[in-house]
């Protein structure tokens, strides 16, 4: 570990060790979450799922940031995603359980807001299977295609505001890597389990949890990185 990496910890601790140490922060923060869901996903993801970034890129490259990379542009695009993101734990916990109660697990809703039981992780691993599963590839391969456009333009805001050539970017992805690595090795080994813990928690937890959980995808991000320069 070099001296960066100290300075690094230090200034993530500086960072957020008030909402730790401090009552009122803490219970203004529970607050404001509360009555403006959404705008904290943004704020969460856009910091949390961007220092999973950077981390990633100190990994690959022993760096914890470089010209090109775009921290900016990377923000944007994970506050944007933030916002699917909490838009696809309402969507799903609340209509699995209700799909549960249709094929015969009767009153699935109403367990996931009783005590931690057998029937409760089972719900809980169904709502964060089924996500990973229909949500999670779709946004894994959007935040690929605006992480190739962030570096196709320098990693500048105003190359990221051009238009995205998704066609081209799309066809040129390495769904190898993609499909080998981020879908089938990533999702069913640890997304689905750390999701399903994530659905366990109180809602209001739920999507820092998940923000906090960024960090591991910026890891995730750089092997995937690494894997395909190996090809």
């Amino acid at each position: 570990m070099k001296q960066k990496d100290f300075i690094f910890i230090i200034v993530v601790l500086i960072v957020f060790s008030p909402f730790f140490w401090s009552a009122d922060l803490y219970e203004g923060y529970k607050t404001f979450n509360g009555n403006h869901g959404m705008i904290m996903a943004f704020v969460k993801f856009a910091i949390l799922a961007t220092l999973g970034e950077v981390i990633g890129l100190r990994i690959k490259t022993g760096n914890f940031n470089q010209k090109g990379f775009g921290i900016l542009p990377r923000a944007i695009v994970w506050g944007f995603l933030g916002l699917t993101i909490k838009l696809a734990f309402v969507i799903f916990a609340t209509g699995t359980p209700n799909f549960l109660a249709y094929i015969g697990l009767d009153k699935a809703g109403e367990v996931m807001k009783g005590d931690f039981n057998s029937t409760k992780l089972l719900v809980a691993f169904c709502i964060s299977a089924t996500m990973n599963l229909i949500y999670a590839p779709v946004m894994m391969t959007f935040h690929k295609i605006t992480d190739t456009h962030i570096l196709d333009n320098g990693g500048t805001l105003t190359g990221f505001l051009r238009p995205i050539k998704f066609k081209e970017i799309f066809v040129k992805l390495d769904w190898g890597v993609q499909w080998n690595f981020v879908f089938k090795k990533t999702i069913p080994f640890f997304w689905i389990p750390a999701h399903t813990v994530t659905f366990l928690l109180p809602v209001d937890w739920q999507v820092l949890f998940a923000a906090l959980l960024g960090i591991m995808l910026g890891v995730f991000l750089a092997i995937a990185a690494q894997l395909g320069q190996k090809k």
